[in-house]
């Protein structure tokens, strides 16, 4: 097939897209749920007029560098006066929600999937434990939901796929058998301290200087205009790059220097983030659209009652039961436990973990792999269509009970 003949196609559906971007993010359909739609559409599973020879190490590559710009603008955006009066519900989410989200994973994957050990059951579970900041933009930028509860998904979604990165490489480490369990307690403190570490270092240390940097030559008037495209961009993928680099995780770095980078420059944020988050939606377009042209074929060869079950389980019960948990005594509504355990989407993070464990070859390399992809496809198509009708009802209800 002609690379010019898959530029034609991918071209053609950029600019179709674009015309009505707009109007469909009104609607049930759109963003991720169409450019995955589209791509098994025109992949070679159906029509055949796309074949991207894609291999999982590029899809990785594609869905890295949208997460990082993704994670980066969003925590510039944060409104850090709310986050001071809810840290409290994140905080909870993270160090309480996530591991309960792991250890029930495990557990009901111990029951569905007999003939897995176990340490491709725990990679399972906790490939599919993090949030997806990208999947997760319809909600946490909806004005229609309480800042409290945008503002507490978003730091959920920006940190926890970086908190599991020493999770699955200590996993991964123990089904190779490349480590002896006496050496797994060791090992799993070391990684953690390294990986979260270096990133959280790599993130304010690049945005501190970034920030500083780009203010004082905008304020001389050194840099304007186009240029003004370019900084973010270059800055996001600086501190994912580095930290990866260094051996920590760049989705943490992306994240923690977005934070900063928002504080340093807030009166002037706006600009220069509008192209950055133009930059983002087009990679995760991209993305998306690879991910559908190769999905089908995986989806098809795994197919189980197993498979499908543990999907549906860990979209909603294996998430929405550990959140429930995790914010009893917080005084939080019951609807808002529920939305905020509804709205855990599972995207861009669990395609680049995956293309992690493929590489090693492990038993049951094949159960693993249907078992993402199910959970992703599943993810961009209920999410999707939930997002904004759910949001907006939501929103009425906690407007209403102020007046």
């Amino acid at each position: 097939m002609s690379d010019y003949q898959v530029l034609t196609f991918v071209a053609a559906f950029a600019f179709c897209y674009s015309l009505i971007a707009s109007r469909l993010e009104k609607t049930p359909v759109n963003g991720a749920l169409v450019y995955v739609a589209v791509g098994m559409l025109l992949g070679p599973q159906v029509l055949g007029l796309v074949d991207l020879n894609a291999d999982g190490e590029t899809i990785s590559w594609l869905a890295e560098i949208a997460l990082a710009i993704c994670l980066f603008t969003d925590s510039s955006n944060a409104n850090l006066h709310v986050l001071r009066r809810v840290e409290a519900i994140p905080a909870r989410l993270l160090l309480m929600g996530l591991p309960l989200t792991i250890l029930f994973g495990i557990a009901l994957a111990w029951l569905i999937f007999r003939d897995l050990g176990f340490f491709e059951i725990a990679l399972i579970a906790t490939m599919l434990a993090p949030t997806d900041a990208a999947l997760g933009k319809a909600v946490v930028t909806n004005p229609a939901v309480p800042a409290k509860v945008r503002e507490s998904l978003n730091v959920e979604s920006g940190l926890n796929d970086g908190i599991c990165v020493p999770v699955i490489l200590f996993f991964i480490a123990l089904a190779a058998g490349s480590v002896e369990a006496s050496e797994s307690f060791s090992l799993v403190i070391q990684l953690s301290l390294k990986v979260i570490g270096i990133g959280l270092m790599v993130g304010v240390v690049l945005a501190m200087l970034g920030g500083y940097a780009l203010r004082a030559c905008a304020s001389r008037g050194w840099v304007s205009g186009t240029w003004l495209q370019i900084p973010i961009i270059a800055l996001a993928l600086l501190c994912f790059a580095l930290a990866q680099w260094l051996g920590g995780s760049g989705f943490i770095a992306s994240f923690v220097g977005g934070l900063i980078f928002g504080a340093l420059t807030k009166q002037h944020k706006a600009r220069y983030l509008d192209a950055a988050e133009g930059t983002a939606d087009v990679v995760a377009m991209l993305t998306w659209f690879a991910f559908g042209t190769v999905t089908l074929g995986l989806l098809l060869k795994g197919m189980s009652w197993q498979v499908l079950l543990y999907a549906i389980l860990s979209l909603s019960l294996v998430r929405m039961l550990p959140v429930m948990v995790c914010l009893a005594g917080k005084g939080l509504r019951l609807d808002t436990r529920l939305f905020i355990g509804w709205f855990g989407p599972r995207g861009l993070a669990s395609i680049v973990f995956v293309v992690m464990v493929i590489g090693e070859h492990l038993p049951g390399n094949d159960t693993i792999v249907a078992v993402v992809a199910w959970t992703i496809v599943l993810s961009v198509v209920l999410h999707g269509l939930s997002a904004n009708r759910l949001a907006a009802a939501y929103g009425a209800r906690v407007e209403a009970t102020r007046i």
